[in-house]
């Protein structure tokens, strides 16, 4: 962005893009992380619905 490669209106357009896929990412790995909730199986072999804790732990540290 310094060296004026590229002009601000791509910068903007990228940064957008970047922004709409991370949406789409957080959607798909919320779907997932529900997905195995509601998949949990104990050792009988019961289906049990189990929160998935370590997924928030860093999820939002690097936002």
């Amino acid at each position: 962005m310094e060296s004026d490669e590229l002009p601000l209106e791509a910068l903007l357009a990228r940064f957008e893009e970047g922004t709409r896929l991370a949406k789409i990412c957080q959607a798909k790995l919320a779907e997932a992380e529900l997905k195995i909730q509601q998949l949990e199986q104990n050792a009988a072999g019961e289906t049990e619905v189990k929160p998935v804790a370590a997924a928030d732990d860093g999820a939002q540290g690097g936002t």
